[in-house]
């Protein structure tokens, strides 16, 4: 005597219905919930003001350029030239600007390389009218 009726043979077929349901309300959720600007073109605007440190001297401001180099005082040199400079003269703070120009990449390995020498950074997009002149 059997009590229990034994398993059909064929395995039950999967509905596609709701997966196709859930499919869509994800494709729906992300093409709401994300920008589509590219990485070139994303704004790094900071309130960050140029400003004097505790001891009431200026901090020194250095430009990034689109070429990759960083203009400080009237030079222009490359980002571990840079750095060495200022860790030889014991800078311990500047302001970072990035011209127009200067690409994303070089800006975070810009404030990497800062950050890591043990250069606190405070970072501003410059006006569209900057130029190379006046540093």
């Amino acid at each position: 005597m059997q009590l229990v009726e034994p398993r059909p043979a064929r395995p039950l077929p999967i509905r596609l219905t709701p997966l196709i349901d859930v499919v869509f309300i994800l494709l729906v959720f992300f093409m709401l919930t994300t920008r589509l600007l590219p990485v070139e073109h994303l704004l790094l605007d900071n309130a960050t003001t140029p400003t004097g440190s505790a001891t009431s001297a200026s901090i020194s401001e250095i430009t990034l350029y689109g070429d990759g180099t960083l203009g400080w005082r009237g030079q222009h040199l490359s980002i571990p030239a840079m750095v060495r400079k200022f860790t030889e003269n014991g800078t311990g703070e500047v302001n970072l600007k990035a011209t127009g120009e200067a690409s994303l990449a070089n800006f975070t390995t810009t404030l990497s390389a800062l950050k890591s020498a043990g250069i606190d950074v405070h970072w501003m997009r410059a006006n569209a009218s900057s130029n190379r002149e006046g540093q």
